[in-house]
C-alpha cells in the first residue's frame, strides 16, 4: 500500500508529464481506492460539440456539474458531499463508477491548467475530510513538480538573435512548455498577445509551430556543441 510520502518521494522523481500520469497517478488511484482516476490538462481537452455523449457534455459543463465548477472557482479540491447533500450526485451522474467523485487542482503561474480526479463506485465508501486534506498535499506536490520540470532552461543558439528580448522569453516559455495563457500569466501581459508575438516570431524564423520553432532555435547551438 502506498503511503503520503511515498508518493510525494514519487512525485518529485517523475521527468515528464507522462510519468505523472503513469504511473504516478497509477499509485494515487491505489491509494485513495479509487475506481477510476486521470490526471487531466486543460489545455489537452477536446472542444465539446453537440454531437459529444450527453454524459460528457454534462460532466465538463461548469452549469451542470457543480464539483467541476467548485474546483474551477476556487481552485481547491472538493468532494460532492462537500457541496450536495448526501445521494444529490447519483442523480446528477447516472454512472456506477462514479458514484462518489474528488476533483483537485493544478496550478501553474497561478492559474488552473488541470486536475486530478478519482472516482468511487456508488456501493464504496464516499471521500472523506482527511481524503480530501491528502489530496489536497498531493495536487501541491504535482503542481510544483510540474513547475520545476517547465523552468528547466532551454539552450538556444545564435539564432535567438532574430528575436527581440520579449520574444526571446516567449520562446523560453515555450520552450519549457507553458501554454499561451500560462506565458501571458508569467510575463504580465495577455494571452492574445502572446499569439501576435508567435505569429511575428513564426514569419522572422520561418517555421510554422512551435516545436518547429523551438527546434529551429535550438539547432545552432546543437550544431556548434557537437563540433
Amino acid at each position: 500500500m502506498h503511503t503520503l510520502q511515498n508518493l510525494f518521494t514519487a512525485i518529485a522523481q517523475v521527468q515528464n508529464d507522462q510519468e505523472l500520469r503513469q504511473p504516478i497517478m497509477a499509485q494515487i488511484g491505489e491509494y485513495f481506492a479509487a475506481t477510476r482516476w486521470g490526471l487531466i490538462f486543460l489545455d489537452q481537452i477536446p472542444k465539446i460539440n453537440t454531437k459529444a455523449p450527453n454524459i460528457i457534455r454534462l460532466a465538463l459543463s461548469l452549469d451542470s456539474n457543480p464539483v467541476l465548477r467548485y474546483l474551477v472557482q476556487r481552485h481547491a479540491a472538493v468532494h460532492e458531499e462537500v457541496i450536495l447533500p448526501v445521494g444529490m450526485w447519483q442523480k446528477i451522474c447516472p454512472r456506477e463508477d462514479h458514484g462518489h467523485v474528488m476533483l483537485g487542482p493544478v496550478i501553474s503561474y497561478g492559474q488552473l491548467v488541470g486536475g486530478i480526479a478519482v472516482t468511487r463506485h456508488r456501493n464504496d465508501p464516499a471521500f472523506n475530510t482527511d481524503n480530501l486534506a491528502d489530496l489536497n498535499a498531493i495536487c501541491l506536490h504535482i503542481s510544483s513538480r510540474l513547475a520545476a520540470l517547465r523552468s528547466q532552461t532551454v539552450a538556444f543558439g545564435s539564432n535567438i538573435n532574430h528575436l527581440t528580448n520579449r520574444e526571446a522569453q516567449i520562446a523560453e516559455l515555450v520552450a519549457q512548455g507553458l501554454t499561451s495563457s500560462e506565458i501571458g500569466a508569467a510575463l504580465w501581459i495577455t494571452e492574445n498577445s502572446v499569439k501576435q508575438a508567435l505569429k511575428r516570431m513564426y514569419r522572422k524564423l520561418n517555421v510554422s509551430s512551435r516545436a518547429e520553432m523551438v527546434a529551429h532555435l535550438s539547432l545552432n547551438n546543437s550544431n556548434r556543441t557537437n563540433l
